[in-house]
């Protein structure tokens, strides 16, 4: 396999610039659908109450803002930010006609709002692919009102030995299958690389908590292939 780095913001650019048009599908063939499951289960941990403000980013094409908005009657506003332009317009197509949705083309690291402005900050497979994850967190505390939550979705470290080399050998299928479904390997290998060299969830709750956040938790899910952290600003 080749060797990507995550902190080349250019290169982790290009990399959705090649497969925004079919982020959809990847994630419904590489998770077997599995990843709808999950992001409900990150809505109904949050459990948005109605007339709040949510920041969604790393939104991509929208999945989390169309569910939290669901969940609470499309009674509350949404903040979409993703630096993929490309990946914006289909979250725009995806929540057409919805006045309470705003856009920014933006990294996480330097977020385009005033300080103490949302209820919620939730991040979905995003953090991941960010240059500095410390600069990402102090931005999620800083933009979140005093109260406000913070929630994080992303891969982390099975725990069952048996479940782990069963997905092990299922993540080498994956560059395969972006090379017969998008025409490109490349953004899957980098994608099997990063989930492998991003935190386990203990190291990344100790990331969140050098931020000041408090109530810091996470739940596993499917044993750990994903896990849900969740921290308060007080």
């Amino acid at each position: 396999m080749k060797t990507y780095h995550k902190n080349s913001e250019r290169f982790v650019t290009k990399v959705f610039q090649d497969v925004f048009d079919k982020y959809d599908l990847m994630n419904d063939l590489m998770s077997l659908g599995i990843h709808r499951v999950w992001k409900r289960n990150f809505i109904h941990w949050l459990n948005p109450q109605k007339n709040t403000t949510l920041v969604d980013v790393a939104s991509g094409t929208g999945d989390i803002a169309k569910l939290f908005l669901s969940e609470i009657d499309y009674k509350g506003q949404v903040y979409c930010v993703d630096e993929n332009k490309g990946m914006l317009d289909l979250n725009k197509k995806k929540l057409k006609g919805n006045t309470n949705v705003k856009w920014f083309c933006n990294n996480a690291e330097k977020l385009p709002f005033e300080n103490n402005h949302f209820d919620y900050y939730t991040i979905s497979f995003g953090i991941r692919n960010v240059g500095n994850i410390s600069n990402a967190l102090q931005e999620a505390y800083r933009v979140l009102k005093p109260g406000g939550r913070f929630l994080c979705l992303e891969f982390s470290k099975v725990k069952n030995e048996i479940l782990n080399k069963l997905y092990q050998i299922y993540s080498k299928s994956l560059p395969r299958i972006g090379k017969i479904v998008v025409g490109k390997s490349e953004p899957y290998e980098y994608l099997i690389e990063s989930i492998e060299k991003f935190h386990s969830q203990e190291e990344f709750f100790k990331q969140i908590e050098k931020q000041n956040f408090t109530k810091i938790s996470y739940r596993n899910l499917n044993g750990g292939i994903v896990a849900i952290h969740s921290a308060w600003k007080v």
